[in-house]
């Protein structure tokens, strides 16, 4: 957007109120070789820098004082000067956060307000002030509008993109970024573990009481999970189906086995209740696998604790087992 502007006000030095002395015409390329130079540095600095420092709501200032200024230079009140206003503005709106927006149209509009009648009888033109005044507020709030609503877009998207929809956990994606973590970084002195949970009979609560009911024993256990094990300390996942898995960095396998029968204990104490009124006992399976460092690969992690899961399975069920160290 400087660019543009240097390149629009380069053109202009050659007609029109920009070309009328040597003072109009020095005043503007000197303002065409400012913007130039800016232009580089918003270009190759680093732009968090740039952003922290305030520069960027700096330019937008700037750049409404300097057409402001030079159009007090040129004594050029028209609507084609009045316009290059909406450079900044336009950038603004597009580009920075509300604050910065409503800062940067407000030094627009005032200082217009400013130049305006310095230049013609206010009579003549308070019409121009306040159209152009109107013109850049609506066009800033229309644009800070959209970007605030495409902002909220990508956001949803990005959680969409992370967590289940259903429970509230993060999906697998997350959970399996997570465990390479864990198992990757540096090696924590009480390893880490691994906890799978499976609804027992699932298929048959699906059956009996319609995928609605399962889908709110999903997020029953989801929130059982929550409350029994401390989301700062653990990964809460759904893989996939009535599979959940906590990933608990930094723990031993005694601890790890607590937890897991911990869950279990409420689980098996905190029916669900059906849109009826009636009660629903639950009970669910869990393997735990325990990582020490320099041992197991994820998919060996996995698999420990999935055949821990399939043992408690095979158990009888509402049973917590752990794979051999």
């Amino acid at each position: 957007m400087i660019g543009v502007s240097a390149a629009v006000l380069a053109g202009v030095s050659f007609f029109g109120a920009n070309a009328a002395s040597t003072v109009t015409v020095v005043s503007t390329w000197l303002v065409v070789g400012f913007l130039v130079v800016l232009a580089l540095v918003v270009r190759f600095a680093d732009p968090d820098r740039l952003d922290r420092a305030g520069v960027f709501v700096a330019v937008g200032v700037l750049g409404a004082l300097l057409a402001c200024g030079l159009n007090l230079v040129t004594e050029d009140s028209s609507a084609g000067a009045q316009a290059f206003l909406a450079f900044p503005v336009l950038w603004a709106a597009s580009h920075l956060r509300r604050t910065a927006v409503v800062v940067v149209t407000a030094s627009a509009v005032l200082a217009n307000a400013v130049v305006v009648p310095m230049l013609v009888p206010l009579e003549i033109g308070i019409s121009d002030i306040l159209l152009t005044g109107v013109v850049l507020t609506v066009v800033a709030a229309m644009l800070a509008r959209a970007g605030g609503i495409q902002e909220r877009l990508v956001e949803a998207l990005e959680q969409q993109a992370t967590v289940d929809t259903l429970t509230g956990l993060v999906n697998r994606r997350v959970f399996d970024d997570a465990l390479a973590v864990a198992l990757n970084g540096p090696a924590a002195d009480d390893g880490t573990a691994l906890l799978l949970l499976d609804v027992d009979s699932f298929k048959q609560i699906n059956d009996q009481h319609g995928h609605p009911v399962g889908d709110d024993a999903l997020v029953h256990l989801a929130g059982i999970i929550r409350r029994q094990i401390r989301a700062g300390d653990a990964v809460l996942s759904r893989l996939g189906g009535d599979e959940l898995a906590v990933l608990l960095p930094g723990c031993t396998a005694d601890v790890a086995v607590s937890r897991a029968e911990s869950v279990l204990e409420t689980v098996l104490s905190t029916p669900l209740t059906l849109p009826d009124g009636t009660l629903l006992a639950m009970s669910v399976s869990v393997g735990v696998a325990h990582r020490t460092a320099g041992a197991l690969g994820m998919r060996e992690f996995y698999a420990a604790a999935d055949r821990a899961l399939y043992r408690a399975k095979r158990a009888g069920r509402g049973r917590v087992e752990v794979a051999p160290a």
